[in-house]
């Protein structure tokens, strides 16, 4: 069974006018097969079984050999009393135990929980406790960490995966020795070793649990960058039709590889690293964390044709002195996304790398990225490109939610087979979220004629001095644009005068130096007084999240803490 989303407005007549500029091969709608989440590996793997799937460090398995791994998971998870509906853990790096628990626990009928592995032990307690999940896996370094929650938290398994088991050399286990020498007898009888659950073949009479594709398959949580982080609810069909999405905006197929740096835990590293991969029959370069020389050798050893990922990556890249030696030139496409990139992190990039960056756009909410520029057609510096197939969107005043012309700043709000289908055990704020079926972003930018979209900030980013509204998009363009600079990021402060004042975080490229008053007279001369930060503080590194996200929210909580 197939679902065509349709694209019209109240009044009948035809309103995606950016369809002009697809590329040739990117069709207006497409067709979605209504299959759980797992399909996606069982197709690939019954139509190119001996395809490889992943390769991590260099150790290939196939198509098929996940696919079986993954079988194998699902009835060793099942044999565990774990049931349809109940919520898993997943608290893994990026390698291939991740992809083999992932469809695993989806064929088993059990709901997804992607987790940073980093997250610190009082986080972890909320998202056990708010999902209910009595069941983690994970890798030995993380092994205390996750025990001593059992106590607190409904927790009663610890699956443990030895990353040494899938690697092609020799790894020193001495960290995941001492880690589970720490733990107590008790948390010991908890533990079950990965490679052990995947013994239990199934048997012949054995398949998949059957799942309705509007079910939810992943329970992701947003990065708490609003506050407490949310539960997003996304269907199999959600996961699906996003892969189907991304496919056919970025041409992808079998024959084309995938560097996979970006955490999978991530919905955009879930999603197009992994999903979308999935379903093309590409292979998937697995790198656990990312660091620019590592990433750069990887680029140049294994020749993918795509990498993804998020601006910081970009800066670290641009600022590897040796960086022209590498070869990058199996590069068919670098998009980037999750964070605003700015022209003078893309210009350096492509001059330095003769590579093409394409910038784009998504939330959790709609599972990942939902608009890009074009593969191939024009690209425009600064904008997010044109939505995807079967994407509506629509720009809404902040005043009274009217839709707005082209070029008129308002709330992006969207419409997508890909919407979520509602923040977990939060029905008053999927509410406010999802209205008549169309999802508020949150949010603000404006449509250009040729229908490209900008973006220039969140809503709950805006700044207000003295009654005008400050974008820090803008500011940080600026920071971004001084020779000196490495990188930055703009905040608005509380004010008794004027309501807010604008202050901006530096981090200098190595040797250079910078006064404050120095970056003040730069601003003073490319902005309108207001808009003109009133303090500089200069540091050696910024807030990030696992996927180098700098996080103002971060830094507000920090100036807060101070003012008490």
């Amino acid at each position: 069974m197939a679902q065509n989303i349709g694209g019209q407005l109240s009044n009948g007549s035809e309103f995606r006018a950016w369809s002009k500029h697809y590329d040739p091969q990117v069709p207006l709608h497409l067709s979605y097969p209504y299959l759980p989440l797992y399909g996606l590996l069982d197709e690939t793997a019954h139509k190119q079984p001996a395809n490889p799937c992943t390769n991590f460090f260099g150790k290939r398995l196939t198509y098929q050999q996940i696919k079986e791994l993954s079988d194998r998971f699902a009835v060793g998870i099942q044999s565990l009393a774990i049931r349809k509906g109940d919520r898993v853990i997943l608290l893994l790096p990026n390698s291939p135990p991740f992809l083999i628990a992932y469809y695993g626990l989806l064929k088993a009928g059990v709901v997804v929980v992607p987790l940073n592995p980093l997250s610190a032990a009082r986080e972890l307690e909320f998202y056990l406790t708010d999902s209910g999940a009595e069941t983690v896996i994970t890798i030995p370094l993380f092994l205390n960490k996750v025990a001593s929650l059992r106590e607190k938290t409904p927790l009663k398994h610890i699956v443990c995966s030895r990353l040494a088991d899938f690697l092609p050399f020799p790894l020193n286990l001495a960290q995941g020795f001492q880690e589970y020498k720490l733990m107590s007898k008790q948390d010991r009888a908890a533990l079950l070793d990965f490679k052990e659950l995947m013994k239990r073949v199934p048997r012949p009479d054995w398949h998949p649990e059957p799942l309705q594709a509007d079910e939810m398959a992943v329970l992701i949580y947003s990065g708490g960058t609003t506050g407490i982080a949310k539960g997003i609810m996304l269907s199999h069909f959600n996961l699906v039709a996003n892969a189907h999405q991304i496919i056919a905006w970025g041409h992808l197929t079998d024959e084309q590889g995938v560097l996979a740096v970006l955490p999978l835990f991530h919905g955009f590293g879930m999603s197009v690293t992994m999903n979308a991969a999935v379903l093309a029959g590409g292979e998937i370069f697995l790198i656990p964390r990312f660091k620019a020389k590592d990433v750069a050798r990887a680029i140049q050893k294994y020749k993918p044709s795509f990498f993804i990922g998020v601006p910081a990556m970009f800066v670290q890249l641009n600022h590897l002195p040796d960086i022209q030696r590498y070869d990058f030139s199996s590069l068919r496409g670098t998009f980037v996304g999750a964070a605003p990139l700015t022209r003078a992190i893309k210009d350096e990039f492509e001059k330095k790398t003769g590579g093409r960056m394409i910038e784009g756009y998504g939330l959790t909410e709609a599972v990942t990225a939902i608009m890009a520029n074009p593969y191939q057609g024009m690209h425009k510096i600064g904008s997010i490109g044109l939505p995807f197939p079967d994407v509506d969107v629509r720009i809404l005043s902040l005043d009274d939610g009217n839709d707005l012309a082209s070029g008129e700043l308002g709330e992006i709000v969207l419409r997508s087979p890909t919407v979520m289908l509602g923040y977990y055990k939060n029905a008053e704020e999927t509410r406010k979220t999802i209205v008549d079926g169309w999802l508020y972003t949150g949010d603000i930018g404006y449509v250009d004629e040729d229908g490209y979209f900008y973006i220039t900030d969140r809503k709950k980013d805006l700044i207000i001095v003295g009654g005008f509204n400050v974008f820090p998009r803008e500011i940080d363009e600026l920071i971004y644009q001084h020779p000196k600079v490495k990188e930055g990021i703009t905040i608005g402060l509380p004010d008794p005068r004027k309501g807010e004042r604008i202050k901006v975080y530096i981090v200098l490229k190595e040797g250079e130096r910078v006064t404050p008053e120095e970056l003040i007279a730069y601003f003073k001369e490319r902005l309108t007084p207001y808009k003109v930060p009133s303090e500089v503080e200069f540091r050696a590194e910024l807030p990030k999240s696992m996927i180098g996200k700098i996080l103002r929210r971060a830094l507000r909580e920090e100036e807060s803490c101070k003012a008490k």
